[in-house]
């Protein structure tokens, strides 16, 4: 097992309740001490209390095994609305917001989050032809096709 992978198992030991769960692990060895940032979320919304708990948790459980050998920075936070979208979960939560999503192929859909299932997204998207007037219709975008998804921030 992969030290991502390790440390994504203590993680999800240490969260609080199923509504909570683990977005990524991300290890940077580069400087003099690897960094260290696991990004967690709840359905629900998280708060900064969950974040502080489970990173003394997790750490301690690191530290008492000795997983990480040479010195390291912990941190534990919500992924921020610039971290892509990696899971079905994080897809849910966003229901109602407007996603800009990256195709497979490189294309890029801009539209608002209708519906997500176990494989699937489904987008209101405007579709503009020549000449005509813009009209809204319903894109389905299957998971295994999205490159990177984005939420777009309106500050209307």
């Amino acid at each position: 097992m992969s030290l991502k992978q390790t440390i994504e198992e203590i993680v999800t030991k240490h969260l609080p309740d199923d509504s909570h769960f683990v977005v990524d692990v991300l290890i940077n060895e580069k400087g003099p001490k690897q960094k260290v940032s696991i990004l967690i979320d709840a359905d629900g919304g998280l708060n900064i209390d969950t974040c502080a708990t489970v990173s003394r948790a997790v750490g301690e459980e690191l530290e008492a095994k000795e997983i990480i050998e040479k010195a390291y920075v912990l941190e534990v936070s919500s992924p921020g609305l610039d971290h892509p979208l990696t899971g079905r979960r994080q897809y849910q939560k966003n229901i109602g917001r407007n996603l800009m999503v990256t195709m497979e192929n490189g294309d890029k859909m801009e539209g608002k989050l209708l519906s997500v299932d176990q494989s699937a997204i489904n987008l209101l998207v405007k579709q503009k032809e020549k000449g005509k007037k813009a009209v809204e219709v319903e894109a389905t975008i299957a998971l295994e096709q999205i490159k990177k998804s984005i939420v777009l921030v309106s500050f209307k």
